[in-house]
């Protein structure tokens, strides 16, 4: 279905031939908000194992917010043959909210690493990250581009902690590329994660995608 372009570009159906669907891995993914993911048939089968919100403004229902997440979600859960089958259809989700998109401030750097430590807490094998920052509403506390070290951020800390606790992170590059910033953000900085920038049907570099290298010169993004 609508699933096997991105498949193909992986080298995915080989790896859904030989049995490796995610079966048995639980991967949080930290987001804005999973509008409908209640409601939509789709998802019906897919296992949602938690859900949490640690938004600045938190809400009474992360399925009422921001639709992104849904979108984020669908690539790799979906499991419907001839429709669309994701990357990890037989792995359990966490759904976690870190982010409010009318606002940016430092405190989603700390509702982030929240997320974090949730997931953790609950056993999660892969975090999927679509979240990049380094313009907040205050600029005066903005990221600079010799913060892009994967050290000065307090978020870029947290994320290069996580592998050493056993997780993997998968985190967006950013979508600055065709901007005036051009580069990434963090915590796509940090080292120990995989750092994945974007590319287009054909497998080419999207040009919304972030740049690197690094501040201190290392190749970022890790993976496109």
């Amino acid at each position: 279905g609508d699933g096997a372009r991105q498949l193909m570009q992986m080298g995915g159906l080989p790896l859904h031939e030989a049995g490796y669907r995610g079966k048995g891995m639980r991967i949080a993914i930290l987001d804005a908000g999973f509008r409908n993911v209640d409601r939509i048939p789709a998802f019906r089968n897919v296992s949602i194992v938690a859900t949490k919100d640690f938004a600045p403004r938190p809400t009474r229902d992360i399925f009422e917010e921001h639709y992104h997440g849904t979108m984020v979600l669908s690539t790799m859960a979906m499991n419907h043959p001839d429709t669309i089958i994701g990357t990890a259809p037989d792995a359990d989700y966490v759904l976690i909210r870190t982010e409010d998109i009318p606002t940016e401030t430092r405190a989603e750097e700390d509702t982030w690493t929240m997320g974090i430590e949730f997931a953790d807490s609950i056993g999660a094998d892969v975090i999927n990250s679509s979240l990049g920052y380094h313009k907040w509403d205050d600029d005066t506390v903005s990221i600079r581009l010799r913060d892009l070290d994967g050290r000065t951020s307090y978020i870029s800390q947290t994320a290069s902690m996580i592998a050493s606790k056993g997780m993997v992170l998968c985190n967006s590059a950013g979508n600055d590329g065709a901007s005036s910033w051009h580069k990434i953000n963090v915590p796509a900085d940090a080292d120990d994660i995989l750092t994945v920038g974007a590319v287009d049907k054909d497998g080419e570099i999207a040009p919304f995608s972030s740049l690197g290298p690094s501040q201190d010169g290392r190749v970022k993004p890790d993976v496109c």
